[in-house]
């Protein structure tokens, strides 16, 4: 599976932990930076992970910064993306099952390294539930 993959300076550790996790698992990764801890701004990478995915060139998208909702936020601005920020094996499979999330969002704050690919790993193998849950995504389209 392709996933494209960003982070600002302060999710720059955990995206690096993620990148080289989800190589091992035989992903393809499109890796969109940011490459090192200096300052850069976290809307920058979350447009280029949420393009990678509303233009289908990958398949899902992975983001980081400190909190993670910084740039879940900048994410959701792009059409037909659903980023949803997890912090527990739960949220990383209902944002899937019932929302058919296409962009998962983490803060290396409050996450580690286990953690986050744990999550990960559980969001990769959920499936969209759609019946009624896709009657609400399409309320979500403006």
């Amino acid at each position: 599976m392709k996933i494209s993959i960003g982070s600002d300076h302060a999710g720059f550790r955990l995206k690096s932990a993620l990148v080289d996790f989800l190589r091992a698992e035989r992903h393809e990764v499109l890796d969109r930076g940011t490459d090192s801890e200096v300052s850069v701004d976290y809307p920058d990478f979350a447009h280029l992970v949420a393009t990678d995915v509303e233009k289908g060139d990958a398949r899902f998208g992975v983001l980081v910064c400190a909190s993670g909702i910084g740039i879940s936020i900048a994410a959701n601005k792009k059409p037909g993306i659903r980023a949803a920020v997890c912090m527990n094996e739960d949220m990383a499979e209902f944002c899937r099952h019932h929302n058919d999330a296409n962009v998962i969002c983490f803060g290396q704050k409050y996450t580690t390294p286990d953690m986050a690919k744990k999550y990960l790993k559980i969001f990769l193998a959920a499936e969209f539930d759609g019946g009624r849950h896709e009657r609400r995504i399409k309320k979500l389209e403006c």
